[in-house]
């Protein structure tokens, strides 16, 4: 373990040219009498390979890559806020560095762990947000690498998503590549909607959505907060639809950074579409609180999702 620094390289290195990459996003909490928990680590970690299987990587031992993390976030202990939606971020990250331009996997990798202090994604925990739809580009195919943690996915969302912002929306909702109809996940976030019995949906995982933490952790919990959740192909017009004659009460993004981000508005085809007048709704804020709740050590029934520092 040494200081952050900077990495230096020889300008042919693989991650360079084939972009042989891939990364996590985990948190580190601490409670409130002081004690520091990293939330669902394992899972984590097991994503991590396979994403790394899917690049063509070498997997990292679970139990060596827990260690490592654990002795990392030991280290910096004094960095783990206790300011309230505040964490200290955790980023694994690993890349090819063998030297060479074939478009082939690399023989060399380094793999490293950074460290970063978090607060609310987009600013305010529970302020809703606008996301716009678009139906000119796509995220990731079935059969491509939708479902692993690496750069590409995100490289190729940059454009849309500047287009987005210029217009005044704070995420991008992409469709499928072969229709241009079906939902699929944010920029760095799966999505949920609610009908009006507070049934949860969200689309299935097809291999070109990131299969996320959050999005776990929340098919978990919701059964014992009495909600039903469950997968479906969702039609974006018929999704529009409903959210028109308010058939769907609320719609929010799930993920490692923002937790859970009401969406207020949708842009879709020059028209806009207010869900829930553009307030956060009460599932969205049940599920905020108890998965807060079990992040910062106050829901003993959940501690399994904790890893103790």
């Amino acid at each position: 373990i040494t200081q952050l620094k900077p990495l230096e390289f020889h300008p042919a290195i693989e991650v360079f040219h084939s972009g042989q990459n891939i990364f996590e996003g985990i948190k580190a909490y601490r409670s409130s009498d002081g004690e520091i928990n990293i939330f669902r680590l394992k899972d984590h970690l097991e994503r991590f390979n396979v994403s790394a299987k899917r690049m063509a990587m070498p997997e990292i031992p679970i139990n060596l890559h827990t260690v490592a993390i654990q002795k990392l976030v030991d280290l910096e202990r004094d960095w783990v806020p206790s300011t309230p939606n505040c964490a200290l971020y955790i980023r694994p990250v690993m890349i090819g560095t063998e030297h060479t331009l074939e478009v082939r996997a690399s023989s060399n990798f380094l793999h490293y762990i950074i460290l970063s202090i978090v607060g609310p994604y987009f600013g305010e925990p529970l302020q809703p947000v606008s996301v716009y739809i678009s139906d000119e580009f796509v995220r990731a195919p079935k059969g491509g690498t939708g479902a692993a943690k690496t750069a590409a996915n995100y490289a190729g969302s940059i454009l849309a998503s500047e287009l987005a912002a210029k217009q005044g929306y704070s995420q991008v909702l992409w469709l499928d590549a072969t229709h241009r109809r079906y939902i699929e996940e944010l920029g760095g976030m799966n999505i949920m909607f609610v009908r009006k019995n507070n049934e949860i949906i969200t689309p299935q995982l097809t291999g070109s959505i990131l299969p996320g933490i959050t999005r776990k952790s929340i098919f978990e919990l919701a059964p014992l907060l009495g909600l039903t959740l469950k997968e479906e192909t969702l039609d974006i017009q018929t999704v529009i639809d409903e959210i028109q004659n308010h058939s769907i009460t609320e719609a929010f993004a799930i993920g490692t950074g923002a937790v859970i981000a009401p969406i207020g508005k949708f842009g879709y085809k020059n028209r806009e579409y207010l869900v829930n007048n553009n307030k956060t709704g009460l599932i969205a804020r049940q599920l905020f609180d108890s998965l807060s709740k079990v992040q910062y050590g106050e829901n003993k029934d959940l501690k399994r999702w904790l890893t103790k520092v």
